[in-house]
């Protein structure tokens, strides 16, 4: 199981509830929930401050975000409805439907990644929203569940597992878990004696070759390397 080192830390806003993390030209993009509370948010990397903010009707409970083209996506969770924004005003362009539940969302240039908290994941047509395909994710034959948020990096998808400190590594044309990244040890205990919740957020600066976690209600936000074990 690969484990990893900090490189930086960042400040993240300890109210946020995180659902969704992207990055983009230079701009982190973070989705957060809880009805009455959901938002789809703009961030400066370095100092966390919240540059542009659109809240979520209280009736919808925000979950995971992607960012493809000039658009942001942003699903919510028991509606089985997911709004598309334009990048620069963050006004709604589109509201879609889909079957399922709503948690994490990514892309791979092709097609949209969404899981259900399911061990399923579904890909989208970009522009019609239908499911073009899934896959089941398992590791060594058991199927993997409480997939969540998701980011794609580098020919893989990450997913955090929910409830848990680590990230499964996957196949998008297999559903095959590849590797896992243990972040246990992450969040120290001088950021525990507040209100945290689960570790819930990746996000890829793919033209710095970056990558970002971070969870819910956490005061921090880390950019981590990698450490690879043998076989992976």
């Amino acid at each position: 199981m690969g484990s990893y080192n900090v490189v930086n830390t960042y400040p993240h806003d300890c109210r946020a509830f995180t659902q969704g993390l992207a990055f983009d030209r230079g701009l982190l993009l973070e989705g957060t929930g809880r009805r009455g509370r959901s938002t789809v948010r703009k961030v400066d990397l370095p100092t966390g401050r919240v540059l542009q903010m659109r809240r979520l009707p209280d009736a919808f409970f925000g979950e995971g975000i992607t960012v493809i083209g000039d658009q942001i996506i942003q699903l919510t969770w028991q509606s089985r409805m997911g709004f598309v924004y334009d990048k620069e005003t963050l006004g709604i362009q589109r509201i879609f439907n889909y079957s399922t539940e709503g948690w994490g969302l990514t892309h791979d240039g092709r097609s949209l990644i969404m899981s259900d908290g399911s061990s399923w994941l579904y890909f989208l047509d970009p522009k019609t929203f239908e499911v073009t395909r899934r896959v089941e994710v398992c590791d060594n034959g058991v199927a993997v569940t409480r997939l969540n948020e998701l980011e794609y990096v580098r020919g893989e998808i990450y997913a955090n597992v929910w409830q848990t400190e680590k990230i499964a590594r996957i196949s998008p044309e297999t559903g095959q878990v590849v590797g896992w990244v243990d972040l246990v040890g992450l969040l120290g205990p001088e950021h525990r004696s507040q209100t945290v919740d689960v570790l819930n957020g990746i996000a890829y600066d793919a033209d710095g070759d970056r990558l970002f976690v971070t969870g819910k209600l956490w005061p921090v936000l880390f950019e981590i390397t990698l450490r690879k074990t043998a076989g992976q």
